[in-house]
């Protein structure tokens, strides 16, 4: 394979191992590997056990290794790997430790870094599709265009990166120019990307992809997600950092994406972004808080108070 893959690893040694065995199946000429440094001496340990991992790539290729020897966190590490693969490339796929792709996502990422590579309308290739199984697999195209960048095994070019911002300092002139307006359906959606945007343009926690998710709508991007899932993350526990409790999307089956049928329509999904909101960011639960019957029970709610202090006083005569 000629793209190059970048693993992100910090302290699990045996999820190395499983992401790594996948990696080899696809025997890229250039494996990138980024490491995060510890936090404490027991995860000096851990770090270095997870590191001699790399030690025991088995196929001919080149290994360019970038080991902090500080603890930078989720956000700052995974971004500044990107920028440092992509220094180094044009395009690259990218996995951490928990990710573990269906050998055909290799061949996908790179069939389409290839067709879309000077195509700035597309800036990323994600491995995840969280839909339904019967509505991802209703489609005969191998793929279709959405808003959001699931970032659980993917692919990117330098000339999209190159737009990420990890302050997000073009959000309030974004705002104002109604970035939100273009790209959310629903009052809701726009109130809860609103939030987070503020947030990451505040003071950026321990995430980039919130970051990365703007730097595509701020350039009227799309990201390709495929028909069927690519990737498995099986990083949820104890020792994970943002998935300590299980959740729907963790440990899915990935499937063989088959020939690549290419889309006739170049058109976004708004149904199937629409689905994505509902399930993975709570949009359901919003619509419900805003919903009739709560909207009526909010508005009935202080007209029953007298009625309810009528009726302790009468209890009490």
């Amino acid at each position: 394979m000629e793209t190059p893959v970048l693993l992100i690893i910090f302290k699990r040694p045996e999820l190395t191992r499983r992401a790594l065995h996948a990696i080899a199946q696809a025997r890229p000429k250039v494996l990138l590997v980024a490491a995060d440094g510890p936090r404490t001496p027991e995860e000096k340990i851990l770090c270095e056990q997870t590191r001699q991992v790399i030690g025991t790539v088995d196929w001919p290729c080149e290994v360019r290794t970038d080991y902090s020897d500080t603890n930078l966190g989720c956000g700052i590490r995974v971004h500044t790997a990107v920028d440092w693969a992509l220094a180094q490339f044009e395009e690259v796929m990218i996995l951490e430790d928990d990710c573990v792709p269906h050998r055909s996502f290799f061949r996908f990422c790179e069939t389409l870094l290839r067709h879309y590579r000077s195509d700035t309308r597309v800036m990323h290739i994600s491995g995840n599709n969280f839909q339904p199984t019967a509505a991802a697999t209703q489609h005969s195209d191998s793929y279709y265009f959405s808003k959001y960048a699931h970032a659980w095994g993917w692919a990117t070019w330098r000339r999209a990166w190159r737009h990420f911002d990890w302050r997000l300092r073009q959000w309030p002139q974004a705002k104002a120019q109604g970035l939100l307006e273009q790209w959310c359906e629903t009052p809701w959606e726009k109130d809860y990307w609103r939030a987070t945007f503020d947030a990451m343009s505040m003071g950026a926690p321990d995430v980039w992809d919130y970051q990365w998710n703007f730097a595509v709508w701020s350039q009227n991007g799309l990201v390709i997600l495929p028909r069927v899932n690519l990737v498995s993350n099986h990083g949820w526990g104890p020792d994970a950092t943002h998935t300590r409790g299980h959740n729907p999307f963790m440990d899915l089956e990935t499937f063989d994406i088959g020939n690549i049928v290419h889309p006739p329509l170049f058109i976004r999904n708004v149904a199937a972004d629409r689905l994505t909101f509902e399930r993975n960011y709570g949009g359901a639960e919003m619509r419900a808080e805003r919903g009739w019957g709560q909207r009526m029970k909010r508005f009935a709610k202080p007209l029953l108070r007298p009625a309810r202090a009528l009726k302790r006083w009468l209890s009490t005569r």
